[in-house]
């Protein structure tokens, strides 16, 4: 980040004009970018255009290329594909296309232009950029364009944000789409899953991604499936035995089903393709089984934009506008990208090359190679696949005890995070036990050894099948301590909440009086409220996002059939308000109450009276969010009484309290992934910490860093002692006391309509894909 003098931001844009398109395949999520990009372009003073039908609309013009308005994007968000359609286009291959292209777009004055879409899409723009000014050499040679509209125009800013259901684009974590169509995919996968168990089959599943094995190597950690067939990485030779061998195993030790996930583009070492024909031929020729083959194909980039692509949409929208105002004629053609939870600018040509170089290293055989070109991300995900795949427990027992536990209230993901520690620790030599009720159980003793099978299926199951219980630890260390030493437990993993939290610090105070306590331990964050210290996301946060944003579309549609009329929703999440504010920026609310923001009876005047002026455009409604504990006079009560009060005459009021839905549910794919990789990791990072610890025959851990939080902060998964986040803990109101997500508060506001100032101080800086990535 680098800090610069402040610009008011609602003059950056003042006479100048932003033209914004989708190009190529449609992904869900395109339309809250779009959204996002026309409402902070208008928040700065520019004009924004809506381009129609991808190229095709920017050659055509006339009517393709229309003046964008505040309310032209209502509704928008939570639509699947594009609204301003796209097209694979021809003639903007052709220099006499481009040419027309870049008229259109002069005689309208823009020299700011936004695309949506994938390599192809932003490689021609970045094309189109560089041969600008001969473009209107041509032009004015026609007499096409006057002397002065080219010296006007004489320079185009092009920023890319990138949209593939594929993730398929090097430099960002995650592309928009890709989210959504795991929803999808996860969906049919769950479904499936119930038949095949009743009648004892084998499923084989297509799913899209072109070349990239991405969206197959998530499915296939989100539901535990038995092997996956990605284009990165080919299977061995003789991977035909090897692949019935796996599955007559999972037969014998008692599973229902097998499910074979395939990317479309995958193939063998040479080169061939391998097909679900392929693949259900020689299942059923082998060993007999009942196999079935399902193609998933176009239902993957269909359906509304998960949580994850509304945000994400919307961030990638507002730094894109930044991108484009602050762009001098030197700057590189830019994308917007995703970095852990860092939206960061990147070289289009940079992240254009490492693309083509994974491509290339695919067909040169460099396997491992392209596996590392795709990014961090993709190679956690094989890596952990990798583990949990190759199901042959060691010969040799390590004799080592690791219990887990769940602390706390139920989230979804917890039972992902318990199957992969369990597995992962199995394939170590440990024996796993299971402790039931939390820090209760552990004190009474229900504690049992889980075996491979024993957490089979476990990766879709929401809430906690362990059981789990708020109580901590301090009062019962005595029973705790004693039934450490009974069940020999070396180890501990405990996945919870703020609970969690607390009651590791509590284990580790009293190693000082028992000895029994002097054991590794590891806390996995897993909590709706996202409020543990030490990381960035919660397991289970995603989950309960997604269950309020589908509840606020429904309530949505409901008030935009009714008009004037304001919902106000309370949300859970304690102090902390995570969910609110997430959910406001997914659902498109119009002010998000959260304690972490303090707001009195000026804010409140001002939010009446922004939705008093709503009312007389063509959006009549509202939605209000609210966090149960934001303000403890200002209840959802008292916000339904002021607001049904205030819009008397103007507009009725609506309230409706989620509740404990948002603890409910299927986990999500990015639970059930983040969980698998939690849950490997705490086990593979205590069985280091066991031999580190191993002295004259046992286990003594006192270290402060024996005992620690495993959390995704900003980039990186990392293991921070307990007692260092003390001094991050606000432990009155249970919240960390930095919360990343706070700087994204404004986006809301400005997205909503008002008039506040976003702080350009401090702007995402260009970076380097090629450096980063070890001079590829």
């Amino acid at each position: 980040m680098q800090h610069s003098a402040p610009v008011d931001p609602t003059k950056m844009g003042v006479g100048r004009a932003i033209a914004v398109l989708t190009s190529g395949g449609d992904a869900q999520g395109m339309n809250a970018a779009v959204r996002a990009t026309v409402r902070v372009g208008i928040y700065t003073g520019a004009k924004v255009y809506f381009v129609h039908e991808g190229y095709q609309g920017l050659v055509d013009g006339g009517d393709n290329i229309r003046q964008a308005t505040w309310e032209s994007v209502s509704m928008m968000l939570q639509l699947g594909g594009t609204v301003i359609g796209s097209a694979r286009c021809q003639d903007f291959r052709t220099k006499e296309g481009r040419a027309k292209a870049a008229c259109n777009l002069v005689k309208l004055g823009i020299t700011n232009l936004c695309v949506i879409g994938g390599d192809g899409s932003l490689t021609g723009a970045n094309e189109f950029r560089n041969e600008w000014s001969e473009l209107l050499q041509i032009l004015q040679k026609a007499g096409k364009i006057t002397a002065e509209e080219a010296k006007c125009s004489s320079h185009l800013n092009i920023v890319g944000m990138v949209g593939s259901i594929d993730n398929d684009f090097c430099g960002t974590d995650m592309t928009i789409g890709t989210d959504s169509a795991l929803h999808r995919i996860m969906e049919v996968v769950d479904a499936i899953t119930t038949t095949a168990q009743s009648h004892q089959r084998a499923f084989i599943l297509e799913v899209m991604g072109r070349h990239c094995g991405y969206l197959a190597l998530v499915t296939a950690l989100s539901c535990g499936a038995d092997w996956v067939f990605i284009p990165e990485m080919p299977p061995d030779e003789g991977w035909e035995d090897h692949l019935c061998r796996r599955l007559t195993y999972q037969r014998s030790i008692g599973n229902r089903l097998n499910v074979i996930i395939v990317a479309e583009g995958a193939l063998d070492r040479h080169g061939k393709p391998i097909t679900c024909d392929i693949i259900k031929n020689l299942v059923t020729k082998k060993l007999g089984f009942d196999t079935r083959a399902t193609i998933l194909g176009h239902v993957q980039r269909g359906g509304t934009p998960s949580a994850f692509d509304r945000i994400l949409g919307s961030r990638m929208g507002v730094e894109a506008v930044m991108a484009l105002l602050e762009a001098t004629p030197d700057t590189p053609a830019c994308v917007v990208s995703l970095s852990g939870n860092m939206a960061v600018r990147l070289p289009l040509m940079e992240c254009v090359q490492v693309t083509k170089e994974v491509t290339k290293a695919m067909a040169e055989g460099r396997f491992e190679e392209a596996i590392k070109l795709r990014g961090k991300s993709f190679e956690n995900n094989w890596n952990t696949y990798k583990l949990l795949a190759h199901v042959t427990a060691p010969d040799v027992k390590s004799n080592i005890n690791i219990a887990i536990l769940n602390v706390g209230a139920p989230c979804a993901g917890m039972n992902a995070a318990v199957r992969s520690a369990v597995r992962i620790g199995i394939l170590q030599g440990h024996n796993m036990l299971a402790v039931h009720d939390g820090f209760e159980g552990l004190a009474n003793g229900t504690i049992e050894p889980m075996a491979w099978g024993y957490v089979g299926g476990w990766t879709g199951k929401g809430g906690s099948i362990l059981g789990t219980k708020r109580s901590l630890p301090a009062n019962m260390i005595e029973e705790i301590s004693l039934n450490i030493a009974k069940f020999n437990i070396h180890a501990l993993v405990i996945i919870g909440g703020f609970e969690a939290f607390v009651g590791g610090l509590e284990l580790v105070t009293a190693r000082e009086k028992y000895e029994e306590l002097c054991i590794p331990l590891v806390v996995i964050p897993a909590t709706v409220s996202n409020n543990v210290p030490g990381s960035d996301f919660s397991v289970g946060a995603d989950t309960a996002l997604n269950t309020i944003t589908t509840t606020c579309d429904r309530i949505k549609q409901s008030a935009a059939g009714t008009k004037r009329r304001v919902f106000i929703i309370e949300t859970m999440g304690g102090y902390c308000g995570y969910l609110a504010t997430m959910a406001g920026l997914a659902a498109g609310a119009d002010a998000a109450y959260v304690f972490e923001d303090p707001f009195g009876i000026h804010d409140l005047e001002a939010n009446v009276e922004h939705l008093l002026e709503k009312m007389k455009t063509t959006v009549k409604r509202g939605l209000i969010l609210r966090n149960e504990k934001c303000n403890a006079n200002y209840t959802t009560d008292f916000l339904f009484n002021l607001y049904s009060e205030e819009g008397k005459g103007v507009f009725d009021c609506r309230k409706n309290v989620l509740g404990h839905m948002q603890q409910g549910g299927t986990p999500t794919p990015f639970d059930r992934n983040f969980g698998t990789k939690m849950g490997a990791k705490a086990v593979l990072w205590l069985t280091d910490k066991l031999k580190e610890c191993y002295r004259h025959g046992r286990i003594f851990a006192n270290t402060p860093d024996s005992a620690c939080v495993l959390g995704m902060r900003k980039r990186a998964m990392l293991f921070q002692p307990l007692s260092d986040l003390k001094e991050d803990t606000d432990f009155e109101h249970r919240i960390p006391k930095t919360e990343w997500w706070l700087k994204l508060r404004p986006i809301l506001k400005i997205l909503a309509k008002y008039k506040i100032s976003l702080d350009t101080s401090e702007t995402a800086t260009m970076e380097h894909v090629i450096k980063k990535r070890g001079g590829v």
